[in-house]
């Protein structure tokens, strides 16, 4: 792919190389969808095993020498989806199966502060065309891991790369201990307020902010949410001070992969025209957790970390209510151990009724998409979200709370916008036990009255939640 302008995309994960959340479906779409423009996009990933196995003709193209104690070999090829790869081949950084970021034990690995400085550091040197001749105009960074690349290249000299550093969830900051500083070839000034220092600590996440160009997140309500104290983390003031350059662009889906159309994970296809096939799939998802075909409620599914961000402990107090009312529940996922256990246990008790799956598995995601009736996001905070866009294109009706990104993506299905034919889900607020129960019963009532339940999943699937806008609003930013 050749074209004047040369994007270097920089993130720890990309689907369907090595994935652990939303992150790496953005990596892995947003540079496919860019392809319709005349940009060359190139994306720099770290040299772990599975995207190095997963990588298809890859060449050498470059090295970079004495990296944190070791030499970094540059090799060039494709992911299964023809999207450009080019990964750091470093085994004294990246030689380590399992989670990017996580020991066995689910705790932060001891060496992530050096291994993603290191990581940037590449990136700053590859963009600047000190690995090989390929140099780029403007490099899009993301998340902490790559909050680091904006400050080596704003101590480079020359003609520098503009930067452009993405939030996908502000929650995550990449803080390490100051001492860091000078094992990572940043000089003292940096660490400074208006510099990387956060709490007596270095922030990769802040770093992002304060050393690039253009800082987007993934949705316009989130990046409101951000600039102030209660969805800032901390870090609420100097977004507000600096929202000149923060922009909220809300994230789409690959509309291949998710297509129920032509998803080889489910029985029978179907499209908001030919919608035959979304009873299929809800039959085959009750077989596949013994749940009774005969409930005449609809079925709710959850997909998603089980942790209180998410609202996943009300979903927990609310399977009384769910179970009371002939509705039934399938759950997959995984996170708090206690939350596991509470679904785990609901299963037990009330077979039937509640399903769970505890862990993660791409080709149930898509059956428990499809074969829903309604799909649950109760977030408490949710930067812009993936499951209910899923949703909509799978005809299943998602219940949201009103923030971030769910509150910019849903129509709420109130009795004003059904009357001009809108609505595309239904939103609650604030984010409370109440709240939730008040709008299950919404959608439990919404399904008893099928000619409506009807209208507000065709206009759901009939929606455009590609990445088709959002990939125009990016290629505005990088002009």
């Amino acid at each position: 792919m050749s074209g004047n302008n040369r994007i270097l995309f920089v993130g720890s994960e990309c689907f369907p190389l090595i994935k652990t959340g939303g992150l790496a479906d953005v990596m892995g779409a947003l540079p496919l969808a860019l392809e319709s423009y005349d940009v060359d996009v190139l994306t720099l990933l770290p040299g772990f095993p599975a995207i190095k196995k997963g990588l298809k003709s890859a060449k050498k193209v470059g090295t970079l020498p004495a990296i944190a104690g070791g030499n970094v070999t540059l090799m060039k090829g494709t992911s299964s989806t023809g999207q450009e790869i080019l990964v750091a081949d470093a085994p004294h950084l990246f030689d380590f199966e399992g989670n990017p970021y996580l020991d066995a034990r689910g705790e932060d690995r001891k060496d992530n502060g050096p291994r993603y400085a290191a990581f940037a550091k590449i990136a700053a040197d590859v963009a600047q065309g000190l690995a090989f001749k390929w140099k780029a105009d403007v490099v899009h960074a993301h998340d902490w891991q790559a909050g680091l690349t904006a400050a080596y290249l704003s101590l480079a000299k020359g003609k520098k790369p503009r930067t452009v550093f993405t939030i996908h969830n502000l929650a995550f900051q990449g803080l390490f201990p100051k001492r860091l500083l000078s094992s990572i070839g940043l000089p003292e000034h940096m660490f400074s307020q208006d510099g990387l220092e956060y709490w007596d600590k270095i922030s990769f996440l802040k770093a992002g902010i304060v050393y690039s160009d253009v800082v987007t997140t993934v949705s316009p309500t989130y990046a409101r949410e951000i600039q102030t104290d209660e969805g800032g983390m901390g870090l609420g003031g100097l977004l507000k001070k600096l929202n000149h350059k923060l922009h909220g662009i809300a994230n789409g889906i690959d509309t291949e992969t998710w297509d129920p159309f032509s998803d080889p994970a489910l029985p029978e296809p179907y499209s908001a025209r030919r919608v035959a096939g979304k009873k299929a799939a809800k039959k085959a998802l009750q077989e596949r957790f013994g749940l009774d075909p005969a409930s005449k409620g609809p079925l709710f599914g959850v997909i998603s970390r089980l942790t209180d961000q998410k609202g996943l402990d009300l979903v927990a107090g609310a399977l009384p209510h769910i179970v009371g009312n002939d509705a039934q529940l399938v759950v997959l996922g995984s996170g708090d151990k206690n939350l596991e256990q509470a679904f785990m246990d609901s299963a037990k008790q009330h077979p039937g009724i509640v399903g769970t799956f505890i862990g993660y598995d791409e080709t149930l995601a898509h059956q428990v998409q499809a074969g829903s009736d309604v799909i649950l996001v109760p977030s408490r905070f949710e930067p812009c979200g993936l499951t209910q866009l899923c949703a909509m294109r799978y005809g299943s009706i998602p219940l949201v709370a009103r923030v971030g990104g769910l509150a910019d993506t849903v129509i709420d299905a109130s009795a004003a916008a059904l009357k001009h034919g809108q609505g595309t889900g239904i939103q609650f607020s604030p984010v409370g036990f109440d709240q939730l129960i008040t709008a299950l019963d919404r959608a439990m009532s919404l399904y008893q009255t099928e000619k409506t339940w009807v209208q507000i999943r065709r206009n759901g699937m009939k929606e455009d939640v590609s990445w088709a806008q959002p990939a125009a609003a990016y290629h505005s930013l990088y002009q």
